[in-house]
């Protein structure tokens, strides 16, 4: 049974689809004037999960993830830049699927753009005013009126006369009311536009994902998710413009995951201290920042530094090391660990507590190798599998530890590594420590691990 922490609710509930056995589901994406940091690599991996999750389940899936192609952030980076609108979201959007790719992220289903899906803006735009709900201003913007939906800051908790006495507004600007929002905006000189009954313009942030979800997914599906920031004003904004037009409810559960925060401030770029995952991508591997993430529940904040990546490069280290000289074979169905891992996930998807399980696993393996029991083959295979439900330990082992981390590598090539642990294998055995510990050191300081066994010689990567 998933139980889901529902926003609009404040609680955990057992989740129920809409239709037996479908889930349509809705995650704000990115918006694309630049290259995506750690924050939007949570919201890809997190949601990547839940996705993952839901099809394992049984569910019949249907996921939308849109793309935010026109807003002034990327008019105003393209004027920086003196270059097309089109060329430069273009670019962005390649970059974020690079990104989202090695991350292990599965595309969605589907990936609008808001400047693909004018038509639908504009049609919920003009309902929205013909059911009073939206008014042109005398500068040409046209507003949603937030008064007169009676809902309005019942995802955020809100309150709309605490709202108004805090707002302030700039007469020019048009507005009834200081809490009214844009919906679709009047082309300004040198900004692109497009042609409608209010004039030539463009749309504001908040239609474009209630039109894309409305139109791709119905007026009313099961989840819709993306990071906490959105919860306001933008999702308070989407329920009230979506309900307002289709006249029921919008969405059944609501899913936000925790800030990425660095010294306890919350990442992004308007605060000047985020990082670009392919900057991070330089000095860690991909699947580390990935166990980074899932490593913390994903309601809670997540605080971005080096130990955590550290950290985590260790997690993965001992996950492989366990999988090392195993074969796959058929498991139990149903054991316990598979059990526990279930039943952590289906807890609001908890990757954490369902990490733990995968640790009590190697456990096991690495008791089992010990005594030289086959079952180790068998454990081992369970851990690629119940990994596998959320997007880990799918390399193969010994590739993987001797992999460089990230692209900078440590400079030595397998061979040369190899060459260098056989001439230390002489020297061990020709009694030579000097040279032996010379050489291990050498290794060790070109990120090399050496581990010694009953089995042999091994290395990996640090």
């Amino acid at each position: 049974m998933l139980t889901i922490y529902n926003s609009l609710s404040n609680k955990k509930e057992v989740f129920e689809p809409i239709v037996p056995g479908q889930v349509r589901m809705y995650v704000c994406g990115m918006t694309v004037y630049d290259y995506c940091h750690i924050g939007h690599a949570r919201v890809l991996v997190v949601f990547d999960v839940v996705y993952r999750f839901l099809k394992h389940l049984g569910y019949e899936v249907t996921y939308v993830r849109n793309i935010t192609d026109i807003d002034d952030k990327i008019i105003n980076r393209a004027h920086e830049n003196n270059e097309d609108y089109f060329h430069l979201t273009r670019r962005f959007i390649d970059a974020m699927h690079e990104d989202a790719d090695a991350l292990g992220v599965l595309r969605p289903d589907m990936e609008p753009c808001a400047t693909e899906t004018i038509g639908p803006i504009l049609e919920m735009v003009e309902k929205l005013e013909q059911r009073g709900y939206a008014y042109q201003a005398d500068n040409g913007d046209v507003y949603f009126a937030v008064a007169k939906f009676d809902d309005y800051g019942k995802l955020s908790g809100k309150k709309v006369a605490e709202l108004r006495a805090g707002e302030r507004v700039d007469i020019d600007e048009g507005k009834r009311d200081p809490l009214d929002f844009v919906l679709w905006k009047s082309a300004k000189p040198g900004e692109p536009k497009w042609p409608s009954k209010y004039g030539e313009g463009r749309p504001g942030w908040h239609i474009e994902c209630s039109a894309m979800s409305n139109s791709l997914l119905g007026n009313h599906f099961d989840i819709h998710g993306g990071g906490h920031d959105l919860q306001f004003p933008h999702h308070e904004n989407e329920i009230a413009q979506s309900e307002s037009c289709n006249g029921e409810k919008f969405v059944n559960y609501w899913i936000h995951n925790g800030f990425v925060q660095v010294n306890q401030e919350k990442m992004s770029k308007s605060l000047g201290n985020f990082f670009i995952v392919r900057d991070v991508l330089e000095n860690y591997r991909a699947e580390e920042i990935r166990y980074f993430i899932l490593g913390s529940h994903y309601r809670s904040q997540l605080n971005y530094s080096e130990d955590q990546l550290n950290n985590a490069r260790a997690a993965l280290q001992r996950l492989y090391a366990a999988l090392q000289d195993t074969e796959t074979v058929e498991f139990p169905e149903q054991s316990d660990y598979q059990q526990r891992f279930v039943q952590a996930m289906c807890d609001d998807f908890n990757t954490a507590s369902a990490i733990a399980v995968l640790f009590d696993l190697v456990r096991d393996i690495n008791r089992a190798r010990a005594e030289g029991s086959e079952q180790q083959h068998e454990l081992a295979s369970l851990l690629r599998y119940l990994g596998g439900l959320i997007g880990l330990l799918q390399e193969d082992p010994e590739a993987y530890l001797k992999s460089g981390p990230g692209q900078a590598g440590s400079g030595l090539s397998d061979t040369a590594i190899d060459e260098l642990v056989e001439q230390r294998l002489q020297a061990r055995a020709a009694k030579d420590w000097a040279n032996a510990d010379r050489i291990r050191d050498e290794l060790s300081a070109a990120g090399i691990v050496i581990e010694d066994g009953a089995d042999g010689t091994r290395w990996r990567r640090g």
